[in-house]
């Protein structure tokens, strides 16, 4: 699954910057202005994936959850030395150069090593940080392992895009290399003995092993380019005067020592915050926002959705001259479209690539999605409910002098939405569990905040039980609420 996700994520690389280079010509041209536009915008939006302690992750800091990290000490130093605010997006590792390209955030700090693969796409400064790899495992094995090729026969994880995901899959034998999105989920995968290592960097992993006593660093021994083991700042392609400005803010990092003096120890300082109060009663406000953003999605997609879903039914019917025809056509093709692809990619594809014309917010592009995926299941539902009227009430409205409009809103559509109530209360429970998948493009749903409790407290299981428990209650409540209509309707 991850590996589809990678290459549609690939794939809609390769169609931004087809659309850049034969959609805005003077892009060459307008190279020496992205350092301009930035400080007349006055924002500097920096892109990151808050699960990678100590580079960037999530702490709570006066009573709010904010990301934090050696990362975000540079990206607030660029923002100053350019005169600018900094604003952080969060989003997972492997939507970030997606993200760069299409507009939607102006840098990425996230422990990105400039590899020549990459610099093909991007533009990026000097190296602020060199580190290592290392590996995770638990305590308990570290007599069994003691490198990379100790895991002949097992499984190791890394972080998919990320260039130690790629050496485990080159520099491993009879190892099986497993890539997942979240830094937090695979050390949940190897508690659980799901897998048997973690390939990390090696900050990254001295992190994770300082905050649980159940886990271990081991040498990685993989053979590794400079560029591999630094981290730089990434900017869209063809910003020049920006990254030569930026790069003198680097060279002063570098020259004053800055990330192993200053940065290094203030990101430590938030990790040890983080294990004082590990419970998951600590963090009910963060569940609490998740609560809140879950059903706003899911209420404005299902209102959004059923008159997107009332409109395709209707076409779908639509019977007659040329118009009608043409109109059937194209929501028949419509909803096969739809409920064709994965949501997943319908997300994605609002958010990223319709950013290339229009800047959506995540949480809007999030409800756009949803609601024209919801709309293509309603409208086979209510067209389903309409087929199902008897063509006798039909008839029966006509022959009282009532026109095809006047038949259909008051006698059709109201006992097709009878007929149909169930399928639509499916439909709004199956959106509130479909509302987590807006969590890849930073949207803090349940799925989101439980990541962030996660990353917060190294704690993998509990916070999962939790949301489980919550979508539970939602759900639940929801059909009983349902079912309280569909019983008043049948009494109707």
């Amino acid at each position: 699954m991850k590996k589809k996700i990678g290459l549609l994520l690939a794939m809609l690389a390769a169609l931004v910057m087809m659309v850049g280079v034969f959609g805005n010509p003077t892009s060459a041209q307008a190279a020496d202005s992205s350092l301009a536009k930035i400080q007349k915008k006055g924002v500097l939006v920096m892109g990151t994936s808050p699960d990678y302690p100590p580079y960037e992750f999530q702490a709570t800091v006066k009573g709010k959850s904010a990301v934090v990290g050696m990362d975000v000490k540079i990206g607030e130093k660029v923002a100053k030395d350019l005169g600018v605010k900094l604003k952080i997006k969060s989003m997972s590792f492997d939507s970030l150069l997606v993200a760069l390209q299409t507009g939607k955030v102006d840098m990425i700090i996230s422990g990105m090593n400039p590899t020549p693969a990459r610099r093909k796409n991007v533009d990026f400064t000097h190296t602020y940080y060199k580190g290592g790899y290392e590996i995770v495992i638990n305590k308990t094995d570290k007599g069994k392992y003691k490198n990379k090729d100790s895991f002949g026969g097992g499984t190791l994880g890394a972080q998919t895009g990320t260039t130690q995901y790629n050496a485990a899959k080159k520099q491993t034998k009879n190892t099986k290399v497993k890539g997942m999105t979240s830094q937090s989920d695979l050390i949940l995968a190897l508690q659980s003995h799901k897998l048997d290592g973690v390939a990390m960097e090696k900050p990254s992993a001295e992190a994770y092993v300082s905050n649980n006593k159940q886990l271990a660093a081991i040498p990685s021994n993989f053979s590794m380019s400079s560029s591999a083991t630094s981290s730089a700042i990434a900017f869209r392609k063809g910003s020049t005067s920006l990254v030569n400005k930026v790069n003198q803010t680097v060279d002063q990092i570098k020259k004053e020592n800055l990330v192993k003096k200053d940065y290094l120890p203030a990101a430590g300082k938030y990790l040890k915050t983080n294990t004082v109060n590990t419970s998951m009663g600590h963090y009910w406000k963060a569940f609490l926002t998740g609560i809140e953003y879950t059903l706003i999605i899911t209420v404005c997609s299902v209102f959004f959705g059923f008159i997107i879903g009332v409109l395709l039914a209707l076409a779908r019917l639509g019977k007659g001259n040329f118009l009608k025809s043409l109109l059937r056509w194209i929501a028949t093709a419509y909803v096969e479209f739809i409920r064709g692809t994965p949501m997943m990619v319908q997300v994605m594809f609002v958010y990223f690539g319709l950013g290339l014309f229009v800047n959506l917010p995540a949480l809007t592009s999030g409800i756009i999605a949803i609601s024209l995926n919801s709309g293509a299941y309603v409208a086979e539902y209510i067209r389903g409910g309409i087929n199902s009227v008897d063509i006798g009430q039909t008839e029966a409205a006509r022959s009282l002098g009532m026109s095809n409009g006047e038949t259909m809103r008051f006698v059709v559509l109201p006992q097709a939405l009878k007929n149909i109530w169930p399928s639509l209360g499916n439909e709004f429970i199956t959106l509130i569990k479909d509302s987590s998948i807006v969590s890849i493009i930073g949207v803090t749903e349940l799925i989101y905040q439980s990541n962030i409790v996660r990353s917060d407290t190294y704690r993998g299981v509990a916070p999962i039980v939790v949301i489980m428990v919550l979508y539970f209650i939602l759900t639940f409540t929801a059909s009983r609420i349902l079912n309280y209509f569909e019983r008043k309707m049948q009494h109707a």
